[in-house]
């Protein structure tokens, strides 16, 4: 028994396989075109090479998605601040600090748990199997069970379940648009390739797993089984492609490591202040330990959880399933889309879009309506009897089937369907066609003959109805059609007919000729003396909504580039439809020529055809390498790998395969593409709301900080005590920055332009406004205490009072300077935010019970304000930061318009 084909490597497999002649390729695994293997060979192979399956996907464990919740420097950091917090006795702080790593990680469980479920109940576990040729008999198996050497029997509407070398193709085509992106049938042929590479898309002798059969059937011998397969080649290279970190991720961890100082460097300073200026050593170390955690944004997790998973939800009400929180802000981040054609930009279906007849050209209308037109003008049937015939003949020669009132569900080779449903749409049906003319007899379509014919009795005797390869069919044409008159067709004719049939083909279409005789007799030649009706181009047309999509793209900054295994020209006809090609000339890089390019030149073109998954990793990859975010959008096989090697990876959920899911960071469960738009909409949205929380802690616990650090510098008493930081941090870090980070959109985060993805979420010009924020904070505090001490001679527990309740108004009106600029004074996302306002009720309720509680009063050694002068000076000094603030932002926004 020689095994020389079967090994452990697919692309060994191929190269022995491809090149080599049916009979060489029985002859090296041993077996008879007419027996297959016996029961013994099939189990001693199944055992050297396992079964035929990929590597399934690993179930997440929960404690897996647990875990990954406390990974993040700032929970670590806080984790920390817990500790440290219980080690000098600040219970209620190592409380507090606790309970908001608690609610993170149950937000962040929950959301990813759910989504990865979901993904887990999308998969499809269908059982497939096959059917084979062994010991001289048919048998029907699990795919699992095929092994290398198996004959695999093929017939229409079958999925090829292994890499087959072909030993038989009659009229075989099969669809390989979920492995190569090509979405027209491959016709297949048993000779062998010339040695050297060939594209996979060009190996006409080879099935490759996954993909259908949609006309003829054929057999072949199983060259490669399981992960040895292409489509298991591209599993393994799923596996091997390094997910990067999201931008979110790495803001948030940069983020932390400056944090870590700031804690360590806020203790330190004003510890050592303090004992300096003289103060009590143990009431300094608490004060600065107080400070040092209270630096700590405990609220920064739980609040960027919260934002993360509230957009995660909302665009899970609009069918997009997002399988990780960070993957919504880094779909904002995106600067580059690079997506599939077939099934992404288009709907995979083959569509009639224009008709050459001897009169004129006729453009179909897509819609579905039916309706027919020539230079601007509507065509009605009665006055084109020359589409008539054409239409006649496209639905009379023909094996597909179109089921009633359903354009979706059918069977046979894509073209026929398409020429099915434009007759349909011209008010014809196949059945009633069929009535009228009876079909005798078939001419099988044929490589040699690249036509087909089919024989229907009528009165004078029968119409011949052919159709197939232009040039084959206008080379056996006697005449052509014009009106209702057959003219004799000379060669200046021919030459004018190749002409309109390259016109056809450089716009990106694939032509049909469609021609028509009378015979005596279904014994006649039917490729005799024909009467050429016209040619039929047809395309896959683009998906209804993706235009607009594109457009709205670029309106916001986000380029659009296509890579398709199509050829040249198909993808430049359809780039130019959907406007991701803004001009005629502009590039489009075959995958030859893309292997060649340098970074340099792959970043000026906007359109690759004839790609392969390696090509697809390259773009990803040079895009990249320039500092591009670039989001991944596919459905099929060949997609998975840069679907996972990509900054954010967009799978299909109803047409997208599954390895292709699996590899994703988002899937859209309805396949609408413009759910893309409102997913960066979201994913820039979030990003403002987390940077402005984060403005809106960090300057609120610095003022705090400021506060207590001043009047430690004039050996004054403290204005804030370390219980009563720990409480106004409990209260007003998490509710008002949680509101913040639920806010909606401005109308304007889509006018502009995909921000800087190395951009951190605190850049210059957000820690001027944060030190700006906390001086005015820290100040008015300052101001206030010393006011309450000194013109209105207050004790120190009322003045303490003051300016607790001056912070603490400070800290809620605060939320109001995190407008932005260009917003209006009273008209912006954060008035009307309702969770603001609700954030301000609670926590100003929580205030209230501090003052008038006596339990919570005496515990936080604060006194009732006994005067009106101390209600009105705290409340003066709280709107004072709100006040100056609106200034400021003004000035800026005048500036920015200036």
């Amino acid at each position: 028994m020689k095994d020389g084909l079967a090994m452990k490597n697919s692309e060994q497999a191929d190269m022995c396989a491809w090149h080599k002649s049916d009979e060489n390729v029985l002859d090296d695994f041993g077996i008879a075109a007419d027996q297959g293997l016996s029961a013994s060979e099939v189990r001693e192979r199944r055992a050297k090479y396992g079964p035929n399956r990929l590597k399934a996907g690993q179930r997440k464990s929960p404690w897996v998605i647990l875990v990954n919740q406390f990974k993040s420097i700032v929970v670590i950091l806080l984790l920390l601040a817990a500790g440290v917090a219980v080690a000098f006795g600040q219970t209620i702080e190592a409380i507090a600090i606790s309970a908001a790593l608690l609610i993170n990680a149950v937000i962040g469980f929950s959301t990813e748990l759910s989504a990865t479920r979901s993904m887990e109940a999308l998969q499809k576990m269908g059982r497939v199997t096959a059917r084979v040729l062994r010991s001289g008999k048919k048998e029907c198996v699990e795919a699992e069970e095929l092994v290398p050497g198996d004959i695999v029997l093929l017939r229409e509407g079958e999925v090829v379940t292994a890499d087959l070398r072909l030993i038989e193709a009659a009229t075989l085509q099969i669809d390989e648009s979920v492995l190569t992106g090509e979405s027209e049938p491959v016709s297949k042929q048993t000779a062998a390739l010339d040695e050297g590479k060939v594209p996979l898309a060009e190996r006409a002798n080879m099935a490759f797993r996954g993909t259908g059969i949609s006309r003829g059937e054929g057999r072949g011998v199983v060259v490669a089984t399981g992960l040895d397969t292409e489509v298991g080649q591209i599993t393994e290279m799923v596996e091997g492609a390094d997910n990067d970190t999201a931008p979110l991720q790495k803001r948030l961890e940069a983020l932390g490591k400056r944090l870590v100082w700031l804690v360590a460097g806020v203790g330190v300073v004003v510890a050592a202040t303090g004992i300096a200026a003289g103060e009590n050593m143990a009431l300094m170390i608490e004060t600065a330990i107080v400070l040092a955690i209270a630096a700590v944004p405990e609220g920064l997790p739980v609040v960027a959880t919260v934002a993360l998973g509230r957009g995660m939800w909302r665009m899970a009400n609009r069918q997009a399933l997002v399988r990780q929180l960070s993957a919504v802000e880094t779909l904002g981040a995106t600067t580059v889309i690079l997506t599939d054609k077939t099934g992404t930009l288009t709907e995979n279906r083959m569509t009639v879009h224009r008709i050459a007849l001897a009169d004129g050209d006729i453009s179909v209308e897509t819609g579905g309506a039916g309706k027919f037109t020539c230079d601007g003008q509507e065509v009605t049937l009665e006055d084109a009897p020359a589409l008539v015939g054409a239409l006649r003949v496209g639905m009379l020669c023909s094996n597909a089937e179109l089921a009633e009132g359903d354009d979706d569900e059918t069977t046979g080779d894509p073209m026929e369907v398409a020429l099915l449903r434009v007759g349909r749409h011209a008010g014809m049906r196949r059945d009633d066609l069929l009535e009228d003319f009876p079909e005798g007899r078939e001419e099988s379509f044929s490589s040699e003959t690249k036509m087909m014919a089919t024989f229907h009795q009528r009165d004078d005797g029968y119409l011949v109805a052919v159709k197939g390869a232009p040039e084959q069919v206008i080379a056996a044409a006697a005449s052509e059609v014009k009106g209702q008159v057959a003219e004799p067709m000379d060669d200046a004719a021919r030459e004018d007919w190749l002409r309109r049939n390259e016109e056809l083909a450089e716009d990106g279409l694939r032509v049909l000729a469609v021609a028509r005789k009378t015979a005596q007799s279904e014994d006649a030649d039917p490729y005799e003396d024909l009467e050429l009706l016209g040619l039929v181009g047809l395309y896959d047309p683009p998906r209804e909504d993706v235009a607009e999509t594109i457009a709205a793209c670029h309106s916001a900054g986000v380029r659009v580039v296509m890579a398709t295994g199509d050829q040249v020209a198909t993808a430049r006809n359809i780039g130019r439809e959907l406007g991701i090609l803004k001009n005629d000339d502009d590039t489009v890089l075959d995958g030859q020529a893309l292997e060649d390019a340098d970074d340099a030149t792959i970043k000026q073109v906007n359109a690759f055809a004839r790609v392969d998954p390696g090509h697809k990793m390259q773009l990803i990859v040079a895009f990249q390498n320039a500092g591009d975010i670039v989001a991944m959008i596919g459905d099929g096989v060949n997609d998975a790998p840069a679907l996972k090697k990509a900054s954010i990876g967009v799978a299909m959920g109803q047409r997208g395969t599954e390895v292709a899911r699996e590899a994703a960071d988002i899937v859209l469960r309805d396949d609408r593409l413009a759910t893309i738009v409102m997913a960066i909409r979201q994913g820039r949205t979030i990003f403002l709301n987390i940077r402005k929380f984060v403005i809106f802690l960090l300057s609120g616990n610095l003022g705090q900080i400021l506060a207590v650090s001043g009047a430690v510098l004039v050996g004054a008493p403290l204005p804030l005590l370390p219980l009563q930081i720990l409480f106004l941090n409990m209260v007003l870090d998490v509710f008002p920055a949680l509101a913040l980070g639920m806010g909606d959109d401005a109308p304007s985060v889509m006018d502009k332009p995909p921000r800087d993805p190395a951009e951190p979420i605190l850049g210059r010009d957000q820690w001027w406004a944060i030190s700006g924020f906390a001086a005015l904070i820290g100040g008015s505090v300052l101001a206030v205490f010393a006011l309450a001490l000194t013109v209105f001679a207050m004790n120190t527990p009322q003045a303490m009072t003051v300016a607790f309740l001056c912070y603490a108004t400070a800290r809620l009106w605060h939320v109001f300077n995190m407008r932005s600029a260009d917003s209006d004074l009273l008209r912006n996302n954060v008035v009307r935010n309702p969770f603001v306002w609700g954030a301000i009720a609670i926590s100003g309720g929580l205030l209230a019970m501090a003052i008038f509680f006596p339990p919570l009063a005496s515990l936080l050694e604060l006194e009732r304000p006994a005067t009106s002068q101390a209600w009105i000076l705290a409340v003066a000094g709280g709107l004072a930061p709100l006040l100056i603030g609106q200034i400021a932002i003004a000035v800026l926004a005048r500036r920015h318009r200036d």
